[in-house]
């Protein structure tokens, strides 16, 4: 049993769409209050706040505020919880410290489990039933289906969207019980351990001439400035409006790629080796005068317009979900980039040479990127196989809502017992 996320697109109507919009603003309103409090409650009485004690003053706040009760009191202690997931990433150091959000910034709300909603169909269209609302049409259809188990309703680029979760039995299979090693880059996309070599699409730059020209005519409408409360034109609003669909556009095709990409690889091989990369850094900005910053600025665009990240997720669970297995070498170790696969010697190369040379004998001209995805192959055959299994998704649980009532659970019987 695996838990997947599948999303549908809603074409609620006109009075639902304004009624959804009404309760999108309520959510962000929720969020800010809880924010609020919890940064009042420190500074001014230096008290911290946690979870718990903010979803015990909701029947209250209910009472005060009666647009609320149509909401659901699982979707509001889903908002509330989504406060405390903020602030426990910025005590972790992973995040700045929570703000208050604006309306064009607070994309939607979730309902944690089966109350106030309902999704009727068996994987392709249907529609959602919400409580206070009624049936939306709803037009998608999802590889594996199961048991629906969480809902989070989104609104992007004018469009609103039912992401669900669901306990499912994975479909896929495995055609082909092949190994191979992947190397990933700029150059090529991903170049694999048999001499196959998959061009970087390149989107962005398909579609940079337009976004240029479209922020050109931008620059040349009023702006908006906050500080100096001037609000934008309706052209520049049009203008930046037009950039982000083009922009959505780009996504959208690269997403498409990514897991067409996956599929193939997973189809016909059970193992996959690969090297781990830290992203993060591969994609900071410059340092403060460097004389490469457009150098550094080009290849980290480059980076993310193929979305290695992503590619490699979409990989790992892919593999897993057929049973094969996953292996991520250490890089600093190996340096595949740098070894021989046929003698192993080790040689520094500059990333202007692209052919890996070496007088062993190795079949050459070899392209670089081979040579290192046949090192990481290499090496993952041979380390034990029963310590390098990767996470199966289906043990990983989706809406964290199922922890936090074990949590709960635990914190009364210890009260009980105390």
């Amino acid at each position: 049993m695996a838990t997947k996320r599948i999303a549908f697109r809603l074409y609620p109507s006109a009075s639902q769409n304004q009624k959804l919009h009404y309760w999108r603003r309520l959510h962000k309103d929720l969020y800010n209050a809880c924010v609020s409090h919890r940064k009042t409650q420190y500074k001014q009485f230096d008290r911290s706040i946690n979870y718990f004690d903010q979803q015990n003053c909701l029947p209250k706040f209910k009472e005060c505020w009666i647009e609320y009760q149509e909401l659901g009191s699982h979707a509001l202690q889903a908002t509330v919880k989504r406060v405390d997931y903020a602030f426990q990433r910025f005590f972790k150091l992973k995040s700045g410290y929570p703000q208050f959000k604006s309306s064009r910034r607070y994309k939607g709300w979730t309902y944690p489990c089966k109350a106030g909603w309902k999704a009727y169909t068996s994987g392709k269209n249907g529609y959602l039933k919400l409580s206070n609302l009624g049936n939306i049409q709803m037009r998608g259809q999802a590889k594996d289906w199961g048991t629906p188990k969480t809902c989070t309703i989104l609104f992007k680029q004018d469009k609103w969207y039912a992401s669900i979760t669901v306990d499912c039995i994975p479909s896929r299979t495995v055609t082909n019980t092949g190994a191979v090693g992947l190397d990933f880059g700029t150059h090529h996309a991903v170049s694999f351990s048999d001499g196959t070599i998959i061009d970087n699409p390149r989107f962005i730059k398909q579609s940079q001439g337009k976004i240029n020209h479209l922020a050109k005519q931008s620059r040349r409408k009023r702006a908006p400035n906050y500080k100096k409360r001037i609000k934008p034109s309706r052209r520049w609003k049009k203008a930046n409006k037009t950039v982000s669909k083009i922009q959505s556009k780009v996504a959208r095709q690269r997403q498409d790629w990514q897991h067409k990409v996956a599929s193939e690889i997973v189809s016909g091989n059970s193992f996959v080796a690969t090297e781990k990369l830290n992203l993060k850094n591969l994609t900071k900005k410059a340092k403060k005068g460097s004389k490469r910053k457009k150098q550094k600025t080009g290849l980290n665009r480059s980076l993310l317009d193929v979305g290695i990240g992503n590619l490699k997720d979409l990989i790992k669970y892919k593999v897993t979900e057929a049973g094969g297995i996953y292996v991520e070498i250490p890089t600093r170790k190996v340096a595949p980039s740098q070894t021989c696969p046929g003698c192993g010697i080790k040689r520094k190369k500059d990333l202007s040479e692209r052919f890996h040379v070496c007088d062993c004998g190795i079949q050459q001209p070899l392209d670089r990127d081979v040579a290192a995805a046949q090192i990481m192959l290499n090496y993952a055959r041979g380390k034990e196989l029963a310590s390098t299994v990767a996470e199966s998704p289906s043990s990983i649980s989706c809406g964290n809502m199922r922890q936090l009532g074990a949590l709960k659970r635990r914190k009364q019987l210890s009260q009980r017992s105390g």
